[in-house]
This record gives structure tokens, C-alpha cells and sequence, in this order.
């Protein structure tokens, strides 16, 4: 799809009486060295560079020539008229030219010369004389074909390496088998045709004759590797053969016998085609060899019988470095060929000075580096030229993209307007034949009244302007409606260029000839065109079309790209013919030469739109023009900011810089000024602006109406896509403009989540409910998009927004005004958008009542009822309707649940209508139902409630009904204790009876306290004394006991039973009171008050009952005994801080300095051993041992079924590892942290018994023993409270919460130590550490 455009021209005169007889790329300095002579009127051979000059073209010889060398070459072979260059290399490394003369000698010309060279040497001679010579892609071998039929190889130092013969005994060494393939000849053609015949065996077999035009000539010609040489020679003078040698010399095939084969022969670099020219009777062929010697296709060049005979009688071929583009030189003009599709397609034809009968095919060589720059001429002159690929394509920019793009080939345009038919190459919707070769196409720019109708046929013969009306329904041919011919001035003596629009009405057109580059405007007016001025501009590199002209991309007029990497507009150019004002100052500037550039003017979303083409577009303010270009190599560029430096292609629409790049992905930026573009990750799966494509996939065009993106690929096939980045950018553009219809109708057709509708703009989308009714209006599309609503907000999830610009002022206002507040935070999205449908439906039940029950029925949860209500209601005025809204209610919802909510609304017409639809045997509800019908209304509504499981409402109705007995045992069964006490709060004697029920209900389910208050409150205080016992509360059951009352030894008993189950869960002060006021033990209840360290209340009660003789017994036992238990209590505390504490600092500095070996436990003992996950290349190794970053997370990365997974299993191991704390495991500092915690917590529970342990020790007058407990308990207070902040690093663990909330996880194996870290040594918050407060009796 992509044309030959031109972009740099120069030409060469050749000397007075010498013509230019070879010619050679200095790669270096990017000249051509050109070798003029020897004739037969004169032996001297000039060597001479033509240097390139930025900015001038058209100049004269002697300008652009640089003198290398001259000498006389005389020829040695009697039969040559005159010596002559067979091949001519430059090697830009040492200044060194290398001729290969047909005499035989090998000249060499060294342009600096080193002390004892000489500038002009003949480094070797071949007496036989040379036929053929060409130098390998590496410049390291010269192959050298001689007249007596040798084939040598040289090397760089001109050493012979190789001399093979060529004998008609290499015709055995192919032994070529054809099946036929695709032959005329294995084709069916009846039942007894040819039945006999064999179908390998064709009907005429080539001999390999000669044709009449041969010029007997040798050629050879290099694979692009090099590892392989091709010579297209005459074996015995009556056939041609194509040998392919090896490198090292021997023979690899020789080609199958064609008839007419020339001699020309060229290896495509890409190893798979090699290029040569057939000859028949009626047209000529390029046909192609594979290396195994067998044919491979071939091409007509659309040659007439008068042109074969004249300027076609000499043909060479040669492909370019890049093997794209395949040049055929014929005597006066050279072709360019390019394939697309297994189509050949003639891109350019230039013409060259008229040739002489005897001249031979023209001058032709490419450049060794730059694919699309070469050299051609003839004796008369040479031309240096540059062409780039280019897709003429029209407008794209809505309404008026429909994907219009012309193709070159030949004499015919191929003309397909994507949005209307996607025709394949190299079909095309039509055809446009025209008198001569096509040069340039131009289809109108955006802006113009007619946009895509009109296109521009720069052709060598003049300019065709057809018209083309898309916007018909059912669009025509496209007709020619005028034609003009170039003027015959000196000026356009020259070689056509291109061709742009500058406008609806005005042409652009590019020459350039001897005298330079012309600039040319025709007018078109009432379906005619005209010549209107012309200006002589030198250094013009090439013509940029207009962009587009839409929202926010104006068009600058045409502009042209000049060599010093500026941009001027045409109009403000010929305004200097029309003599208003001088040249224009230059707009904008890029930093190296594109040859795909668009110019545009972003004029951002408060800036006016344009009225029409070219208002207001001559004087462009810089600030917002911008320049994209592409060079050859790569780069993208938006003005002097460079985007990206591997694309391959690019388009602008008004909302979107599109380019493809070399990882195969298409990127789409948002447009912006140029500082504000913003180039998207390669993240295809995450960003919406980044899409993976087929390998070497290229743009073609793109039509954002209908979101589409037209993509080639190598081979020439074209693919549709529909990029998100394009949907999206459509569908909320859509939703701005109120355009719900459309935006539906893309969700729809692309399969986007019609969420984005409200979610794009919530605000205004419930606003304009109404709106979206009327636009939509088709009551299945509505009912579509109620039944995809769900609660997630896709514009912040899997469809997020990508442009970091501001919101809009409205949608700001809107946000803004959304009510807040917990009751709107508690409102489902679903179930507000329903709401408003509703309200909104609510005026056109008649025709929306379906869209009113989708409403309902898509709530969350479902609003069943209200829809069936709906149903009920209209079942009254129209049955039919009735039944097509039960049909529809049943397609949404689960019908079981239908029949469900049916009968719970007591209509059993409605549940047997729904029933009907459902796939229930009729011999399941039609008896229930028909129960139902017959009995009572409260019965019936019972059975119903019941059937539902709806047992409190069911029990309502057993309450009005008044059946008691039968309501208890309905109670009892669903343990509707609660509402039935509710029911029954006036009436005393139900209330109670169903108490009692509740109390053994209470009671059997171990709800003892609950059970016991039921008990109390009925005044059955044995069986409350009872559940109070079991539920441990020993006041409750001691005063209900009371009560019975109990016979005293009962309740000395119960007593007794209380206090032990106080005792075993260390309620000392309880199990102390009990003693005392229920038993009268005075001294057990003394002992459990020492135990429980309330000494104060075991000195009173010894005091009250005088009891003097346990102060010593009881009393100060039980001081020394909890002196004792604390001073061991935190003797131990305070030995396990100091054992634990040095150990997290060691493990902490072992951390820090290797974390790899912290986490490995150091198996290795030291030695440095790498990360088997990059040494064990399958998966089993990875699961067996796992590696550094997985041994503690257990996530090996593999897939494999061997693989370990965290499964419950292995995660109930490791916890149960992690709870050890294993000396010299990763799981130690935790285990060591946590037990420091659990310290502390002790300590700070502790404090207060060891305070009043001090001061009973005081009021016993055991002075020392209270210093020692206190001193104690004071030191290991302070030793927490000293190390908190190292343990669990107070200040570093909230600096790194502050990270990990800004950076997240890491990527790759960092994440992998992340994650270990993080999971295995979680800090928790520090624990408080209570101060002591020490007696001021014993402070020192």
C-alpha cells in the first residue's frame, strides 16, 4: 500500500566529449565516485567525486566534481574497440578505488597515498581479459569471471585463493525434479484427456535458447551474507546457466534450462531470490531462481511488442541493500519495482536522456547503506536520487475519514476507500488507468468542503483530477473531471516530483531539473484546472499535505520541508509572486531532516474551531505548530523533541499520534503541545495506548469514525483492528457530546463494558437519563444496557482514564455538586441508575414497561416483587401484554426465585402464569396450588409463608388464626421464642409458658446466664441457681439459692464447689470472699488473699475477727512466699532480655551486610555458590531446592507439575516453623521480637501485684525484702523500657511505611527478597511499658 515518493534529485553533466561510463558510493561521505571514459575515441579514464552540497541542487560539473585521478588504458585485446570498466568499488576505509577493466587488468587508486605507494598501481592482469567481476558484501573477496571461462577469487590484498573452471560437467550437478505445482499441465481437463500422460511431465520443456537480444555478457552477483556467489554465464554458446558457488569455491547448483534467459542476474540480499531477465516472443519477464537452481516466479514488465524491440532490447536488474525494492534499468529509463502480496508492483519510472541505438542499459547502483537512495544514468548524465515510502492517503479526521488510499502501479491507481469496502491488495475497489507511468498521487486535505472526493494524478504526462462521491450511500466509479498538461517552459523540462492540495481549489506541485527545484500552483475552477504561477526554490526536500481540520488540529497550509530542517508555508511563499510581502519567516523547526512529516496545529480545547480550509491558517502561532517527522533510521520527532528512536510508522488523527515501533507494538499518544506528549510504557497489558501487533506490522491508515486502524504486514496482507485506545477515545468523546446513541451502539459493536457510560461522567449521565431514553429509544437496547450495570467503576479499573489533562469545567461543576454524606456513600451505583430509569419510564409505561421490569429486576439485590407488581397491575388491562411481560421477566431472572416471590405476594393467577413458564411438571404446583385456592385467606397465606420459609411472618398468622397449642409446637420447631414473646407481651399466662419453652430452649443450647434470668423471672430460683452455677457466676447462684431457700449443708456445698472453680482460674479475692462470708473459714480466706497478693484485705479481716495468731502463720508465710515467686519472676525476665537483645543486634548486622546470605542460613558456610534458578534450566530442579529468593515464600516461578505450591499444607508447616523461631533460621529475629513483646506485656501486668506485695512487706516491717523487690521489679522496668525502640524500631519502621506506600512492591528478583522480608519478619506495633511507681519509704 505504500508508494515511492521522491525526495532529493540532483543531476550531473558529463564532461565535454567523456561520458560517465561507471560509478560508486563512498558510503563514507555519502558521494559518488564516477569513472568517465576510456571511448574508442579517446583511452583516458578520469576518476572523479561528485560531493553533495547542503541546500543547492541542479548545479553545473565542474561545481559538485572533485579530481581523484586520470590515466591512459590502452586496451590489450584486439577484438574490444576500447578498454571498458566491468566493475568499479570504492573502499571508503582507506580511500582506495578498485577498477576491474574488460582488458584484464585490476587498477587501483589510492587517493592518499602512503610513502612508497604509488597513487595509480595495476595490482594484477588477467591476459585472457575479464567478463565479469564483483566484490562480496564484506569487501573481502573479489569474484572475477574471464573470457576463457575461470572463475578466480581474490582477496582483499589481491591474492588469487581460487581458480575454478566452468565446464559443461557442472550441468550434472542439479538433478532438478518438478512435480508441477500450480502448472497448467496437473490441472483435471476431463476423464479421457491426457490419460495416458504423465502430469510431472509438461507439454514443452526449456532447452535453455538463447535469445536474440543476448548480449553474451557475464554476470555475477553476491548473496547479502556473502556466503554464497551466483555467475549468469554462456555454457558453449547455446545456453544460459546460472552457477552458484560456495564461498570456498566449489559448486552448490546450476540453474534448470529457460528459454530466453538474459544476462543479467541479481542475488536478493535476503538470501531467497535471485533476479533475472527472461525474453519470449510477445513480452518480457523477470523471472527468479532459488539457490537450488529451480524457477520461482516471475513478473511481466508490460512491455509492447514496439518498446521490447527499441528502448527494451538491454535489461539489467538489481535489487536494493534491503531488499524491498527491485530496480530494472532499460536503455533510457529505470523502473521500481516493490512486491506486496505476491503482487510486483511498478512504483517509478524515471526517464534519462534519449539513448543511441548502440547504447547499453543504463548507469544504475544503490547505495550500499541507505536502502532507497541510489544512482542512475547513461552516458549523457547522472542523477543522484532519494526516494522514501509513503501511503498517499486521504483524510483522518471524522466525518470525513473513510479510509482513502491510493496505489501506484504503473500506469493504474488503485483507489479503496476502507470505511466503505475492505478490499485485499492487489484488489482495490477501483481501478484508474491512465496514458503514462504515475509519478505522485494527492487526495484532498481535511478542512475542504469536499474532503476525500477529490484526487490528483501527477503523472509524466501532466495532472488528472478525479472526483470521487463517498458520501453517497452507494458511492460511483470515480470520474475524471479535467486533465491538464504541464507547461512546455524550460521549467518543466524536468523530472516530475510531488503533488499536493494547498487547498480545495489550488494544486502544489514539485520539479526539479537541470537549472533546480520549481514550484508550481494550478488552480482548479468549474471542474478544470490551470496553470497559475511558478517560483525557482532551491533546496526542497519535500511537500507535507495538510493535516487535519477538526476540533482541536487545525491545518497549516501546504508547507515545504527545506534542507536546513525548517518549515514554511506555500502561501506565505507565493505571496512573494503575487508581490505582497516577502518570503515567510520560518514557523517551526525540526532537528535533523524527516521524510514523513505532518505538520499541525494543536489548538488545545478552549481554542475556536476553525470555519473552513486555510481562515486564519497563513499567519500560525508557534507556540502550538507542530512538525512530525520520521527518518529513515527510526527516530520520531515532534518539532526538536525526540518521541521514540525505533518507529516504524506514524499517523496523526485529531486526537491521537499513532506509531509502531520495532518491538511490534502500536502506541497511541494523546495529542498535546509538544512538551505535554506524553509516549506510553511498553505495557500492552495494562495501558489502554499500547498494543501488540503482528511482527513488522506498518500503519496505513486509520478511520476514528468508526474506530478502525488499517495495519500491512511484510508479506503485503492487510488487517483491520480496532484498537481500545481508539473505542475508548470515541465512546467518551460521545458521552461529552451527549451523543449516547452512538456511544451505546460502540460498546455494543466492540464488546466494552456499557459501564463506562455513566461512569465516564456520573453527574451528567444521571442528568440526562431522559436524553439517553429518547436517543437510545429501542426498547431492547436499553433493556441491555440495565442488564450489564454492575456496581464496579470501570473508568477507574480496567478502563482509566490516560490523559493527565484537567477535567472539565462542567464535569468538575457536576462532581462537585453529587450529594455526599453516608447515605449516599450506602447507595448502590445499580441501584441509583435504576431509580432514575424508573422515574423517567415511569411517564411511558405504555411502550418502555418491559425496560421498567428490567429495571427492577437488575437491581442489587433484585427487586423481584416490585417487577411482578408491575406485571399484576397491567394482567388487569391487558392480558396479552401480561404474558409477554411474564416471557421477559422469566428470561432475566431465575424462575424458581420467580415462583417464589410470586406466591409470597398471595396471587397464585401470577404464580401459576409464572409457573408456567418455568420447567416445572405441572403435577408438582398445580396440586398445591389448587390446596391453596380452597382454603381459608389466613391459611393459605400460613402455607404459603411456611412453604417460603418465611416462618416469622407465618407465625403471624398462626397468632390470628388463635390455634395456641399448635403455635407452641411451630415455636419449638423453628425456635420463634423472641417473636412469639413479642406477639403474646399482654397476655400473662401464654407469656409465660412460652418462657419456660424459651428457658429450656436457653438451657439445652448452654446459654446458661440467659437461661438462668428466664428461671429468675418465672420465681423458679433452683433451676436459676442452677444455670447461674454453670455459667460461673457465684453471686447470682449463692443469692437465688438463698432464696429457695437451700438446707444449710446444700448450700455450704454449693459454696464449697464455687470457690474451688474460682480457685482453678486463680479468682483468688472471690474464692476468698466466699470462704469468708458463705463458710466462715477465716483462714482459707486469709490464705486465697495472700495468693492473690491483697495482703490489706487479709490484715483486715485477721483484725476484724481477731485472729492475731495467723499473722505469723498465714500472713508472713504468704509474704515470703511472694517475694520469693516475683524475685524469681524477674530474675528471669531480665536474664532473657539480656540474652535475647544481643542476639537481634547480631542477626541485624549480619542482615545488613549480606541480606542473601541472612535469608540462605548460610548452607554454603561462606562460599560464594550463584542462584540455582540460573543454572537449572528445567523445572525440576527449581521445585526440588527452590533458590535464594524462593526457599522461605515457596513461589519457584514454574508452572510445571512438579512444581512446590503454597498449598494449606505448606503453609500450616511454615507457621509452625515460624512459631519455633529455630536458632540460625530466617524466622529467629521474629520469634526473638515477639517473646521480647510477650515480656513486656508480663512485666506490666505484674506491676501492680509486686505494689502491693511492697507495701504489705513494709506493714510486716520487712524493710529489706521490700527494697530487694523493688529494686528488682525497678530494674527490669527501666530495661524495657530501654530497648522498645531498638527491639521494634519505632522511627526506621514507620520511615519504611512511608516507602513501601510511595514505591510498592519491586520488580524481579528484589521483589522476590521484598516479599520474603516482608512476610517473614512483619513488625508489629510496640507495646507501652508501664512506669513503677516506687514507695517514697524506701527511696535511697
Amino acid at each position: 500500500m505504500r508508494n515511492l515518493k521522491n525526495i532529493y534529485c540532483s543531476v550531473l553533466e558529463p564532461l565535454p566529449g567523456c561520458g560517465i561510463t561507471a560509478a560508486t558510493w563512498d558510503v563514507a561521505t555519502d558521494s559518488v565516485v564516477c569513472a568517465f571514459g576510456p571511448t574508442k575515441n579517446d583511452i583516458l579514464i578520469q576518476l572523479k567525486r561528485w560531493v553533495p552540497i547542503s541546500g543547492l541542487q541542479g548545479l553545473s560539473p565542474g561545481d559538485a566534481l572533485h579530481h581523484i585521478a586520470s590515466w591512459d588504458a590502452p586496451c590489450p585485446l584486439p577484438y574490444l574497440e576500447c578498454d571498458k570498466i566491468v566493475d568499479l568499488h570504492f573502499f571508503s576505509d582507506s580511500l582506495t578505488s578498485c577498477l576491474v577493466l574488460a582488458g584484464g587488468d585490476i587498477v587501483v587508486v589510492r587517493e592518499e597515498p602512503q610513502s612508497g605507494e604509488d597513487k595509480i598501481e595495476i595490482v594484477g592482469s588477467v591476459d585472457a581479459g575479464i567478463s565479469g567481476a564483483a566484490w562480496s558484501p564484506d569487501e573481502e573477496l573479489l569474484a572475477i569471471t574471464t573470457q576463457a571461462d575461470t572463475l578466480l577469487y581474490m582477496t582483499r590484498d589481491f591474492e588469487n585463493v581460487t581458480d575454478v573452471t566452468l565446464s559443461s560437467e557442472d550441468l550434472k550437478a542439479s538433478k532438478h525434479v518438478s512435480v508441477g505445482w500450480g502448472k497448467s499441465e496437473t490441472q483435471f481437463k476431463g476423464k479421457r484427456a491426457k490419460a495416458l500422460q504423465d502430469p510431472t511431465v509438461p507439454e514443452k520443456v526449456d532447452e535453455g535458447s538463447l535469445s536474440h537480444h543476448d548480449g553474451k555478457n557475464t554476470t555475477i552477483s553476491w548473496r547479502g551474507d556473502g556466503a554464497y556467489v551466483a555467475v549468469n554465464s554462456i555454457d558453449s554458446g547455446s545456453r544460459r546457466v546460472v552457477r552458484v558457488y560456495s564461498r570456498e569455491g566449489s559448486l552448490d547448483s546450476v540453474s534448470e534450462p529457460v528459454d530466453g534467459l538474459e544476462g543479467s542476474l541479481s542475488w536478493r540480499p535476503a538470501g531467497n531470490l535471485l533476479a533475472s531477465i527472461q525474453r519470449l516472443e510477445y513480452r518480457i519477464d523477470v523471472v527468479f531462481f532459488e539457490r537450488n537452481g529451480l524457477r520461482h516466479g516471475q513478473f511481466s514488465l508490460r512491455l509492447s511488442k514496439e518498446e521490447m524491440e527499441s528502448w527494451g532490447t538491454d535489461i539489467e536488474v538489481s535489487w536494493n541493500v534491503d531488499s524491498t525494492v527491485l530496480a530494472v534499468c532499460f536503455k533510457d529509463r529505470a523502473q521500481l519495482w516493490t512486491m506486496g502480496n505476491y503482487h510486483y508492483y511498478l512504483k517509478q519510472e524515471i526517464a534519462l536522456p534519449a539513448a543511441s541505438a548502440s547504447q547499453e542499459a543504463a548507469l544504475f547502483t544503490w547505495h550500499p547503506e541507505k536502502p532507497l537512495r541510489f544512482a542512475v544514468g547513461s552516458e549523457a548524465g547522472l542523477r543522484r536520487l532519494e526516494y522514501t515510502l509513503a501511503v498517499a492517503a486521504g483524510p483522518t479526521a471524522p466525518p470525513n475519514d473513510y479510509g482513502v488510499v491510493a496505489v501506484i502501479d504503473g500506469k493504474n491507481v488503485k483507489l479503496t476507500a476502507f470505511r466503505i469496502a475492505n478490499v485485499p491488495p492487489p484488489m482495490a475497489s477501483h481501478d484508474l488507468v491512465l496514458a503514462s507511468n504515475v509519478v505522485d498521487i494527492a487526495v484532498t486535505g481535511n478542512g475542504s468542503t469536499s474532503c476525500g472526493t477529490r484526487i490528483a494524478v501527477l503523472h509524466s504526462g501532466g495532472i488528472c483530477l478525479y472526483e470521487w462521491k463517498l458520501q453517497a450511500r452507494l458511492p460511483s466509479k470515480p470520474s475524471l473531471i479535467s486533465f491538464v498538461e504541464l507547461p512546455s517552459s524550460d521549467i518543466f523540462q524536468s523530472m516530475n516530483q510531488q503533488i499536493v492540495f494547498m487547498d480545495n481549489y489550488r494544486l502544489l506541485v514539485w520539479l526539479t531539473g537541470r537549472e533546480g527545484s520549481s514550484l508550481s500552483t494550478f488552480v482548479t475552477h468549474a471542474n478544470t484546472v490551470r496553470y497559475d504561477a511558478s517560483l525557482f526554490q532551491r533546496g526542497v526536500r519535500s511537500l507535507i499535505a495538510p493535516a487535519a481540520a477538526v476540533r482541536e488540529i487545525e491545518a497549516s497550509s501546504a508547507s515545504i520541508f527545506l534542507d536546513n530542517n525548517e518549515v514554511r508555508g506555500a502561501s506565505s511563499l507565493f505571496s512573494k509572486i503575487e508581490g505582497q510581502h516577502p518570503l515567510g519567516s520560518t514557523k517551526v523547526r525540526l532537528r535533523t531532516f524527516t521524510p514523513r512529516t505532518e505538520v499541525v496545529k494543536y489548538c488545545g480545547k478552549s481554542s475556536p474551531r476553525a470555519d473552513s480550509y486555510g481562515n486564519g491558517l497563513t499567519d500560525i502561532d508557534y507556540g502550538h505548530l507542530i512538525a512530525f517527522g520520521l527518518t529513515d533510521d527510526g527516530f520520531l520527532y515532534a518539532n526538536e523533541k525526540q518521541l521514540a528512536r525505533n518507529c516504524t510508522s506514524f499517523l496523526v488523527t485529531p486526537a491521537h499520534l499513532i506509531f509502531t515501533t520495532t518491538q511490534h507494538l502500536v502506541k497511541f499518544v494523546h495529542m498535546a503541545t509538544v512538551d505535554e506528549l506524553e509516549i506510553p510504557p511498553d505495557t500492552p497489558e495494562i495501558d489502554e495506548r499500547c498494543r501488540s501487533i503482528e511482527r513488522g506490522a506498518k500503519l496505513v491508515t486509520v478511520m476514528p469514525s468508526i474506530f478502525a486502524l488499517v495495519m500491512q504486514m511484510p508479506r503485503g496482507n492487510l488487517e483491520t483492528i480496532y484498537p481500545r485506545a481508539l473505542v475508548l477515545a470515541g465512546i467518551r468523546q460521545n458521552v461529552n457530546d451527549k451523543e449516547y446513541k452512538k456511544a451505546f451502539l460502540a460498546c455494543r459493536n466492540h464488546r466494552v463494558d456499557m459501564n463506562i457510560l455513566h461512569d465516564h461522567a456520573p453527574q451528567r449521565f444521571m442528568e440526562d437519563v431522559a436524553l439517553f431514553v429518547d436517543q437510545v429509544k429501542k426498547v431492547e437496547h436499553i433493556d441491555l444496557f440495565l442488564s450489564q450495570l454492575r456496581e464496579e467503576d470501570v473508568s477507574q479499573t480496567m478502563y482509566m482514564e490516560t490523559i493527565r489533562a484537567n477535567v472539565d469545567q462542567h464535569l468538575t461543576q457536576g462532581e462537585a455538586n453529587a450529594p455526599n454524606g453516608a447515605e449516599h456513600s450506602q447507595l448502590s451505583k445499580v441501584n441509583k441508575i435504576c431509580d432514575a430509569f424508573l422515574k423517567v419510564l415511569e411517564a411511558r409505561k405504555a411502550s418502555n414497561l418491559q425496560n421498567m421490569i428490567t429495571a427492577h429486576v437488575c437491581k442489587s439485590p433484585p427487586h423481584l416483587e416490585a417487577g411482578l407488581l408491575e406485571i399484576a397491575k397491567l394482567r388487569k388491562d391487558n392480558s396479552e401484554h401480561a404474558e409477554r411481560a411474564i416471557e421477559h421477566i422469566c428470561f432475566l431472572a431465575d424462575v424458581n426465585k420467580l415462583y417464589d416471590t410470586a406466591l409470597g405476594l398471595y396471587d397464585l393467577e401470577l404464580t401459576l402464569e409464572v409457573a408456567q413458564q418455568s420447567q416445572k411438571d405441572p403435577r408438582e404446583y398445580l396440586p398445591f396450588l389448587q390446596s391453596l385456592q380452597e382454603s381459608t385467606t389466613l391459611r393459605s397465606q400460613y402455607t404459603i409463608d411456611n412453604h417460603l420459609g418465611r416462618y416469622k411472618k407465618a407465625l403471624q398468622h398462626l397468632y390470628e388464626l388463635g390455634v395456641f397449642d399448635e403455635m407452641t409446637l411451630y415455636i419449638q420447631k423453628h425456635s420463634l421464642y423472641v417473636q412469639a414473646l413479642d406477639l403474646y407481651r399482654y397476655q400473662e399466662d401464654s407469656l409465660r409458658v412460652i418462657l419456660r419453652l424459651y428457658a429450656e430452649y436457653l438451657q439445652r443450647e448452654s446459654k446458661n446466664k440467659e437461661a438462668g434470668i428466664a428461671y429468675e423471672y418465672l420465681l423458679e430460683h433452683e433451676s436459676a441457681s442452677e444455670c447461674y452455677r454453670l455459667a460461673h457466676l457465684w453471686k447470682e447462684s449463692l443469692s437465688c439459692a438463698t432464696l429457695v431457700p437451700l438446707p444449710q449443708p446444700q448450700l455450704h456445698d454449693l459454696a464449697r464447689t464455687l470457690a474451688d472453680s474460682l480457685v482453678e482460674t486463680k479468682e483468688f479475692f472471690a474464692a476468698a470472699t466466699i470462704h469468708l462470708d458463705y463458710l466462715s473459714d477465716v483462714e482459707t480466706a486469709a490464705r486465697f488473699f495472700c495468693k492473690g497478693y491483697f495482703f490489706a484485705d487479709a490484715l483486715r479481716i485477721v483484725g476484724l475477727h481477731q485472729r492475731y495468731d495467723l499473722l505469723g502463720s498465714i500472713i508472713d508465710t504468704g509474704l515470703v512466699d511472694g517475694m520469693a515467686t516475683m524475685t524469681e519472676l524477674l530474675a528471669e525476665c531480665k536474664s532473657q532480655l539480656n540474652a535475647q537483645i544481643p542476639r537481634i543486634r547480631e542477626l541485624r548486622t549480619k542482615k545488613a551486610e549480606d541480606p542473601l546470605a541472612f535469608l540462605d542460613g548460610d548452607v554454603n558456610g561462606g562460599v560464594d555458590v550463584p542462584d540455582n534458578v540460573s543454572l537449572a534450566p528445567t523445572d525440576t530442579s527449581t521445585a526440588a531446592g527452590g533458590s535464594l529468593f524462593t526457599r522461605y515464600t515457596d513461589r519457584t516461578g514454574t508452572v510445571g507439575t512438579n512444581a512446590t505450591r503454597r498449598t494449606s499444607k505448606n503453609r500450616r508447616r511454615e507457621e509452625r516453623k515460624r512459631a519455633r523461631g529455630k536458632k540460625g533460621s530466617v524466622y529467629e529475629e521474629e520469634y526473638l521480637i515477639n517473646s521480647v513483646g510477650r515480656l513486656i506485656d508480663r512485666v506490666n501486668v505484674v506491676g501492680e501485684e509486686v505494689a502491693r506485695l511492697v507495701v504489705g512487706l513494709m506493714r510486716r516491717g520487712m524493710r529489706e525484702r521490700a527494697r530487694a523487690v523493688e529494686s528488682a521489679m525497678v530494674g527490669v522496668v527501666a530495661l524495657c523500657q530501654g530497648c522498645v525502640k531498638e527491639v521494634f524500631q519505632v522511627k526506621e519502621q514507620a520511615a519504611a511505611g512511608l516507602v513501601d506506600e510511595e514505591r510498592g512492591r519491586p520488580k524481579g528478583g528484589d521483589g522476590v527478597l521484598w516479599h520474603s522480608v516482608d512476610e517473614s519478619q512483619a513488625r508489629r506495633d510496640a507495646p507501652p511499658v508501664k512506669d513503677f511507681g516506687k514507695l517514697s519509704l524506701l527511696s535511697s
